[in-house]
């Protein structure tokens, strides 16, 4: 890997939690994908794009761009060489051939002369240590009429599906684990607009969505999920045996709510986030 702003979040992806992400990718894209359709939308890919995928993790993203962007190509950049090495995998077993995936810090990542038509994330940029310097050199990536998409979390509230699902466990986060580190950086729209705007991108537009989030196939395989998951695992990493069984069995309870015939389905909000690297005036 070249050049590296956000040392810390390199090592967190590098390390136990990157690896879980690339060892159960099916499981993370089965409740993030949920917000694909709202998030391919807003890219509006056309068949020759050139796109950029920014922390595209294990690559499910980057797949379905190079889908879209049939005559084009899609480069996937992330810090994580495990899940670079399970999204190169993947890629190939599905004869995906204009992709490519490079390991890098996407705020200083040199691509050279490379014009992108499209900047694609899906939680992949809240992590930078300096939005501002990051989304700046991001833009200068694009080509001038290129336009940014990404997916970014919203404020969690306390009355959320989420919430009541994990509200035995909530007393028990008490901070972030280290690659989740930086996770709730962008979760006002203002402030969203404030660092695009100061990047120098216009036409900014924050849009929320909703989807049913998928964490299992039942309520026990939920809990083994979310008890497994980085936040999770890293805030009872001391917690005794006894606590942590109650935990579960509490959680295990709340997810039974949750239980449909298509899985453990929990509604779940995003920002959508659009932008342009040149204001792009209306055609009437």
């Amino acid at each position: 890997m070249r050049a590296i702003a956000n040392r810390q979040q390199a090592e967190a992806w590098n390390d136990w939690e990157g690896i879980h992400w690339a060892e159960h990718s099916e499981r993370y894209d089965a409740m993030m994908g949920a917000f694909n359709a709202p998030l391919f939308a807003a890219a509006d890919i056309s068949a020759n794009d050139v796109i950029l995928d920014v922390g595209c993790g294990t690559g499910q993203t980057t797949r379905i761009a190079a889908r879209q962007a049939y005559e084009g190509n899609v480069v996937g950049i992330d810090l994580s060489a495990p899940m670079l090495e399970r999204a190169q995998r993947d890629a190939a077993a599905e004869g995906i051939d204009n992709v490519t995936f490079e390991q890098g810090d996407a705020q200083v990542h040199p691509f050279s002369n490379r014009r992108f038509d499209v900047l694609l994330s899906r939680g992949g940029v809240m992590f930078f240590a300096d939005h501002i310097a990051a989304f700046t050199h991001l833009r200068h990536a694009l080509a001038p009429a290129g336009r940014l998409a990404f997916l970014g979390p919203q404020p969690g509230s306390p009355d959320s599906a989420y919430a009541r699902a994990t509200a035995a466990l909530s007393p028990f986060l008490r901070e972030a684990s280290p690659a989740a580190r930086g996770m709730g950086s962008l979760l006002d729209p203002a402030h969203i607009r404030q660092v695009l705007a100061a990047a120098g991108f216009t036409d900014i537009d924050v849009v929320p969505a909703e989807a049913p989030m998928t964490f299992g196939a039942n309520a026990g395989d939920a809990v083994d999920f979310l008890f497994a998951m980085g936040p999770t695992r890293y805030n009872l990493r001391d917690a005794d045996p006894v606590t942590i069984s109650r935990i579960r069995a509490e959680v295990h309870d709340a997810l039974t709510e949750f239980e449909t015939s298509d899985g453990v389905r929990i509604p779940g909000s995003v920002w959508i986030v659009t932008a342009s690297r040149e204001h792009t005036p209306s055609i009437k």
